[in-house]
């Protein structure tokens, strides 16, 4: 159907079409049933994504991801702090694990708000690059929604509120710069640093026992001007000590014993092999014929000699 000119108004080409018909998606229609099917078309596809979903619009929303993340708070509250409590967390196999890590529990936690798991993530990271700060992140969080929950109620805009933020944010990054005081990383400075930070975590007693260990294998592998490799500290687990008998070996432990009863349990300034390739002692089985007691005279010589090597090669 074709209309000729540019100047026809949009009612007289329903009116002249009106009672026509066109074949779309194998049915016939109105091009006024159409026009109501493009409509129809595009709100049904936002409901059929998740039948299942939960839509809240404006207030709803804000109140929901304020209340969100307030959940979180109440849940990391009593973590703060060298007195926080301890969390059991029980997984779906049974496995029982306390902590009061924040950074533990966010990660063990299924969190399925969105807002909630954002701000799990923004906590995680921090943790992941500091150290430390998980749970005080998570609650100045919510503390900060709280408060901005209240200038909403009043009547004002969530977008002044986050400007409001943005200007807090530089001015205590400038306060930052004017207060802090420089001072040198000796070891002493490290132990107290790493007990504040163990004592969030673990309980007093055993943050005594971790600290200087902690401190002392980091400066052990510290190299000027370059990043610390973690992976030059490894962590063994011995299953016949309790976490207090915790210790630093400045060396290698090898925690599979000897490989023969005779062998002996202490060598000092020894020789030392590396290879990347596993050594595995296994008996061959040797058919051996002698012909003539000289041949076995000589063969007795050549193993007395070789035993000889070996001996003062232990010595």
């Amino acid at each position: 159907m074709w209309f000729h000119g540019h100047d026809v108004s949009k009612e007289a080409r329903f009116a002249e079409i009106e009672n026509s018909v066109v074949l779309t998606r194998g049915s016939w229609a109105t091009v006024r049933e159409i026009e109501c099917w493009d409509w129809s078309i595009s709100y049904g596809g936002l409901k059929t994504l998740n039948p299942k979903a939960e839509v809240a619009r404006a207030q709803a929303a804000l109140a929901v991801n304020i209340s969100a993340a307030r959940g979180l708070q109440d849940v990391l509250r009593t973590n703060l702090g060298p007195k926080g409590t301890m969390k059991m967390l029980v997984s779906g196999a049974g496995d029982i694990k306390l902590t009061k890590d924040g950074n533990v529990l966010l990660h063990e936690m299924q969190i399925q708000h969105p807002t909630a798991s954002l701000i799990a993530k923004v906590a995680t990271a921090q943790d992941d690059i500091t150290g430390d700060g998980t749970t005080s992140n998570v609650l100045i969080i919510g503390e900060l929604l709280k408060q901005a929950d209240l200038y909403i109620s009043e009547g004002l805009h969530p977008r002044i509120i986050t400007e409001g933020f943005e200007a807090a944010k530089g001015k205590a990054l400038q306060f930052l710069e004017q207060v802090k005081v420089s001072k040198e990383m000796d070891r002493e400075t490290l132990i107290d640093v790493a007990r504040t930070s163990l004592c969030t975590k673990v309980h007093a007693e055993l943050a005594d026992v971790l600290t200087e260990a902690v401190v002392d294998s980091i400066l052990a592998i510290k190299k000027q001007d370059e990043p610390i490799d973690l992976f030059m500290v490894e962590i063994m687990e011995m299953k016949h000590k309790s976490e207090t008998d915790t210790s630093l070996i400045r060396g290698l432990v090898l925690d599979h014993g000897a490989r023969h009863p005779d062998m002996k349990k202490r060598v000092e300034d020894a020789y030392i092999l590396t290879c990347n390739v596993s050594l595995e002692y296994e008996k061959t089985e040797v058919v051996m014929g002698v012909a003539g007691a000289a041949r076995s005279l000589d063969l007795s010589v050549e193993e007395g000699g070789i035993t000889e090597v070996i001996e003062m090669k232990n010595f």
